[in-house]
């Protein structure tokens, strides 16, 4: 969940290579943000799932968004090959999920409430869910920028899970 490496410019790092990044992820800490599993199939169509908070709307018109993936990540490859994507924002009680999502277990799947359309894995129970197909994809460091045409999605009102300063939060209102 952390943001990891460096390269968020300006002061502290030397010369063009930027901030170190114990700094890096102490000054996005600050930065709350909400947190989404995002969801794909495999190459082989297997379900596929992960933790992300590095996720931005990039335009209204057309409506895209982008989320950034590790490059060692296995949902990198699932995306790659893939044509659409979900991100699914969670609601304030499914911190479980997320930490779920963002450990290394083979099935993280196991015994998680979802269902499927045409263009992905949508979980039960999120504040909302952003169904995307896949535009473009540009090489970020040791991550990769997917960036996604909206093409659907839901909406509840159910209160968000935030992540800040390395823990969990709930809105308070």
């Amino acid at each position: 969940m952390t943001p990891r490496g460096g390269g968020g410019g300006g002061g502290g790092g030397g010369g063009g290579s930027g901030v170190e990044p114990p700094l890096f992820r102490q000054l996005l800490g600050r930065f709350a943000t909400g947190v989404t599993v995002l969801t794909s199939r495999t190459p082989k169509g297997d379900p596929i799932g992960m933790t992300a908070s590095s996720v931005a709307s990039v335009s209204l018109d057309p409506p895209l968004i982008l989320v950034s993936v590790d490059k060692t990540h296995d949902m990198h490859a699932a995306l790659e090959s893939g044509t659409h994507f979900v991100l699914n924002i969670l609601s304030a009680d499914q911190e479980a999920l997320s930490r779920r999502f963002a450990a290394e277990e083979q099935d993280r799947f196991r015994g998680v409430s979802y269902r499927e359309n045409d263009r992905g894995i949508v979980i039960e129970g999120v504040v909302a869910h952003i169904e995307c197909e896949k535009r473009s994809a540009m090489a970020a460091g040791d991550h990769t920028v997917f960036l996604g045409l909206v093409v659907g999605g839901d909406v509840s009102d159910r209160r968000p899970l935030l992540y800040y300063r390395g823990g969990y939060a709930g809105l308070s209102r």
